[in-house]
């Protein structure tokens, strides 16, 4: 599949996503969201300072570093997969 099949499929799921109340998700579904959306659009998490960021973001970013190993395309590819499967399934 070329790049430019696998970034029209990655802007279709974000589309798709914004369809999706964020409150019908469990919390860690939201969090691999998150955090394959950053790595795809931003790639791997540089260094951040915590004592600058509260609770919420402290969870958002560690779920973004803990997949901070794999490329934007791998990212991209699971964030697909993910709201494909919220969509059909409605985890």
């Amino acid at each position: 599949m070329s790049e430019k099949d696998l970034d029209t499929r990655f802007q279709e799921a974000i589309q798709l996503a914004l369809t999706i109340p964020q409150a019908s998700l469990p919390q860690d579904v939201q969090l691999r969201c998150y955090a394959y959306y950053k790595q795809a659009t931003f790639g791997s998490l540089g260094s951040v300072n915590y004592s600058n960021l509260d609770v919420r973001d402290a969870f958002k970013n560690n779920a973004w570093l803990q997949i901070s190993h794999i490329s934007a395309e791998e990212a991209k590819e699971c964030y697909i997969d993910i709201i494909n499967q919220i969509s059909n399934n409605k985890l």
